[in-house]
């Protein structure tokens, strides 16, 4: 088809159906890679559990936690850090999807994605979407597991956390998908991602409640309160035991439109980084 009739056929716009066909493709070569590659899998589960397997075992007695929201009664240190370990998993994976961005791009497969007649907007969604979809199939197998080991939140909660899953993991694919426009290297990623995991992860609610944070040291638990993934957590912890985190709610959704939109612009041939580059596919 030649550039006049891929022009022609953007202007005349595109139904319903095209689109679900364009998304439909995305999420399943996104799921294929995903099961074809088992060692990933298994790498975003062995992750979690040896959290929770030996670092909660041994930390359990030190690191005690106090009745606070949304528990009701005192917990074992292990049920205490699921949540967080679930966003653990959904960060991971968002960098994981960002780091094939990168890997798509050297090869020259990202521009056949970007050269299509869909606006540009949409393919990125799609791919968010995609990604978003794999990490539910690894949260969900996590969950199982923990269930076994005996953390067993309220069965509606695994219904209610669904769309705090879905939020959190667009969030996290966004922010992966705004760095993977600004890494011109696929070597120079794995260092990105090492400054951007181990940060967030670490300076949040995901290993430790806020008001500890808060007693050793005021700085530390203001920046706590200013990452995302904080609230990615909290929002995570409260819904899988049937209840509503507003702020974190507010955070979450705020954060997703604003790494989204950054990633739009960055994508941007015209106007975003790769317009310094030459446009995706070509060597930086």
């Amino acid at each position: 088809m030649s550039s006049e009739s891929l022009a022609a056929a953007a202007r005349s716009g595109f139904s319903l159906a095209q689109y679900a066909i364009c998304l439909n493709g995305i999420v399943w070569r996104e799921t294929l890679r995903f099961l074809h590659q088992r060692e990933r899998f298994i790498a975003a589960l062995v992750r979690p559990l040896v959290w929770l397997f030996i670092f909660a075992a041994g930390f359990r007695q030190v690191l005690g936690v106090s009745i606070i929201p949304p528990y009701d009664v005192y917990v074992l240190y292990e049920v205490f850090i699921t949540p967080g370990l679930v966003a653990m998993i959904q960060l991971f994976n968002g960098m994981q999807s960002s780091l094939s961005m990168v890997y798509d791009r050297e090869m020259g497969n990202m521009r056949t994605l970007l050269v299509s007649p869909l606006p540009r907007w949409y393919l990125l969604s799609a791919k968010l979407v995609a990604g978003t979809s794999v990490s539910l199939l690894q949260v969900y197998a996590f969950l199982a597991i923990a269930w076994l080991w005996g953390i067993e939140p309220p069965l509606i909660g695994y219904l209610t956390v669904l769309p705090a899953l879905i939020l959190s993991g667009l969030m996290l694919g966004a922010l992966g998908m705004l760095l993977s426009s600004v890494v011109r290297r696929l070597e120079n990623f794995a260092g990105v991602m090492n400054f951007v995991i181990f940060p967030m992860f670490f300076a949040s609610s995901a290993l430790y409640p806020l008001w500890r944070v808060k007693e050793t040291s005021p700085v530390l638990y203001w920046i706590c309160q200013l990452n995302p993934f904080t609230h990615a957590v909290e929002l995570i912890r409260f819904a899988l035991y049937g209840q509503l985190n507003g702020i974190s709610l507010a955070v979450v959704g705020g954060c997703t439109v604003l790494f989204m939109v950054g990633a739009i612009v960055a994508y941007d041939p015209s106007r975003g980084f790769l317009a310094r580059r030459g446009g995706p596919g070509e060597p930086a």
